[in-house]
This record gives C-alpha cells, sequence and structure tokens, in this order.
C-alpha cells in the first residue's frame, strides 16, 4: 500500500495582514449614497415670469449605501440657473435641525462631513434658493440641481437631481417653408394645320376656261366637215 504523503500549506507571515488590510480598506471605502427629492415649492406659484424675483424650496432625503449616511469625502453641489441666487442650506437629522450654511451665486457645496452619520439616522437637507428669473429665459428653467461629487471632484453616476420648471415665455418652433405644390405643365400638341387636297387652283382654272372653248370650237369645226 503506497502512503500518500501528508502536505500541508503554510502561509507567508504577511498573509493575515496582508488579508486584514484589504477588509479594512473594503469597510472604509466610501459608497455613494442616493440622493432622492422628496418635496418641492415654488413662490410665487408657477409659471416663471421673466425679469421675476423667485423663490424655490425643496427637500432631498440621504438613503444610505455604506456604513454611514454620506461618504465623509464627497460633497454635495448645488447649481441654479437663477440669477444672483441666494442660498439657505439646512441639515436635518431625525427631524431636528443640524448644520446650517449660507451660500450666493449660481453654486452652493454641502461638506460630506455634516452628512456621515450612523445608517441609522434619517438625514435630509432643506434647501431654499431665493433668485431673478432671467430676463432672457427661455420655456423653461433649471432652478435647481443637486449632484454628489467624489474625492477628485467627479459627479458619481446616478446622482444627479434636476428640478426645472416652466416659464410664461412660449415654447416656439421653427416655421418651416411652405412650398406650393408643383402643379405638371401640361403641353397641348400644336393642332395640325388641315391638309388641302389637290384641286385647281386659280392659274389652273383660267387655264380650263380657255381649253374649253377651243376644244368646243375645234369639235365643232370637226362636225361641220364631217357634213
Amino acid at each position: 500500500m503506497t502512503n500518500i504523503p501528508n502536505t500541508r500549506w503554510h502561509l507567508p507571515p504577511s498573509a493575515p495582514a496582508l488579508c486584514a488590510f484589504v477588509a479594512f480598506v473594503l469597510l472604509i471605502s466610501p459608497v455613494a449614497a442616493t440622493l432622492s427629492l422628496s418635496d418641492v415649492s415654488f413662490t410665487p406659484n408657477p409659471p416663471m415670469v421673466p425679469a421675476q424675483a423667485q423663490h424655490v424650496s425643496a427637500t432631498i432625503i440621504i438613503i444610505p449605501s455604506g456604513g454611514t449616511t454620506f461618504a465623509s469625502g464627497h460633497e454635495i453641489q448645488l447649481l441654479t440657473n437663477l440669477e444672483k441666487g441666494q442660498w439657505i442650506i439646512q441639515v436635518m437629522v431625525d427631524g431636528i435641525p443640524a448644520a446650517r450654511q449660507t451660500a450666493q451665486g449660481n453654486a452652493a457645496f454641502i461638506n460630506g462631513e455634516v452628512l456621515a452619520y450612523s445608517t441609522t439616522r434619517d438625514v435630509s437637507i432643506v434647501i431654499d434658493v431665493d433668485g431673478t428669473v432671467p430676463a432672457d429665459v427661455g420655456p423653461k428653467l433649471m432652478v435647481i440641481q443637486a449632484e454628489e461629487l467624489d474625492n477628485n471632484g467627479s459627479i458619481v453616476p446616478g446622482s444627479v437631481i434636476t428640478i426645472t420648471q416652466s416659464t410664461t415665455v412660449p415654447v416656439t418652433t421653427q416655421a418651416v417653408p411652405t412650398v406650393p405644390p408643383v402643379t405638371p405643365a401640361r403641353t397641348t400638341p400644336p393642332t395640325p394645320s388641315p391638309t388641302k387636297s389637290p384641286g385647281f387652283t386659280l392659274i389652273g382654272g383660267l387655264v380650263a376656261l380657255c381649253i374649253v372653248p377651243v376644244i368646243a370650237s375645234a369639235y365643232h369645226s370637226r362636225e361641220h366637215n364631217h357634213r
């Protein structure tokens, strides 16, 4: 009977430490949260009027996708096409006001550290922005756009929320030139000239009139001679 040698696998001393490091990295790697629009209101009510002051309020709920409600190294960028934007941003935790900040202009940023909580907490953001509807606005205007930015400042795919509202500017469609229908020209074949059957012409008639008396005179002379 052949003896099968007892083979043992020996891991290098660094292997357990490497596995622990990989697990640690996986645990602390930031996972993008999900932004969900909960509520939005307009003052005054739409449609928006060019050159008129406008207030927009929106609530965004943060749905955790990792170990915390939001990756502390990420941030949320807010944008608006309202002119002279004035932002008031209120973070709510379990329905209680937490961090609050203000900003001016067309963009505002929320640091991820003020949104990172245990996943057992309910975190949301109440966004208020005041501004003026541009005088040259089109039929629609983007009033708020929220997007998550990763550690490199790139937009996290699927994290963009856009709020667009209609204005009093009518939708214009480019006029298409009307081309009148082309009626094919009807070509009428030329009417054939009536073909004259050969007959007596004027000269032929005169000659005939002259010949007849001559023939008649010759005939009478012939009859007279025979007598």
